[in-house]
């Protein structure tokens, strides 16, 4: 069966998204509040389109969204994004909830209130900026031993395999052990149980240096 996937609000960026999707064989659902926006929305071949306000619950029980696979909220305001993204998760069961903000300082609480997936345009820009000027490749912090031993961080990048998460899923190299994790302005102390998000910072152990390369991959450093 098809993954079912619902678009909520943002008729560009939901526009864009679906004709993504689509192509790659979900299935995709778009509510959109406004019914000029949701009559060229259903023009796409293969698109499920539903009129209707995404933050009211028998607007997302009358689409159908109960247990989707995936739902992402995609409206101009952060509020709404939150409060359709809790909707989803707690009343219908949906598996997988993401939450466009365009306020950074946000990210952290939606991440608390559950949200599985935060994504903020301007800390992606942000992110994008730093890596190309300042990290073109993982900086090397620190060499201990004659070499043998180094410490070097790398971002963990949006869309990167290691995103989302834990870090018990992810295939490491066999020499290398993740330190520390800078979450903004916090340090987490990574366990197996620990979530790796994207916009993350992680502080690598290694002992190989060929390993830098599988590390880049997971963090979508290529």
């Amino acid at each position: 069966m098809k993954k079912k996937v619902f678009l909520i609000g943002g008729f560009s960026k939901a526009k864009a998204l679906a004709a993504s999707l689509i192509k790659k064989g979900y299935g995709v659902t778009v509510i959109n509040r406004e019914p000029d926006e949701s009559r060229v929305l259903a023009d796409a071949e293969k698109l499920n389109v539903f009129c209707g306000d995404g933050t009211v619950p028998m607007v997302l029980a009358d689409a159908n969204i109960y247990g989707a696979d995936i739902a992402i909220a995609l409206t101009r305001s952060d509020d709404d994004n939150l409060v359709i993204c809790e909707l989803c998760k707690k009343k219908f069961k949906v598996k997988k909830t993401v939450a466009l903000v365009s306020d950074p300082k946000k990210v952290e609480f939606f991440y608390r209130m559950g949200i599985d997936s935060v994504v903020c345009a301007i800390s992606a820009v942000s992110a994008i900026i730093e890596q190309q000027a300042v990290m073109d490749e993982m900086q090397t912090l620190v060499s201990i031993g004659a070499g043998r031993i180094k410490i070097s961080q790398t971002p963990v990048a949006v869309g990167a395999p290691a995103a989302d998460k834990k870090l018990m899923e992810l295939a490491f190299p066999h020499n290398v052990v993740v330190g520390c994790i800078m979450r903004g302005d916090r340090v987490v102390v990574p366990r197996g149980e620990t979530k790796i998000h994207a916009g993350d910072v992680l502080m690598i152990i290694s002992t190989d240096q060929n390993d830098i390369q599988e590390i880049k991959e997971l963090t979508g450093n290529k």
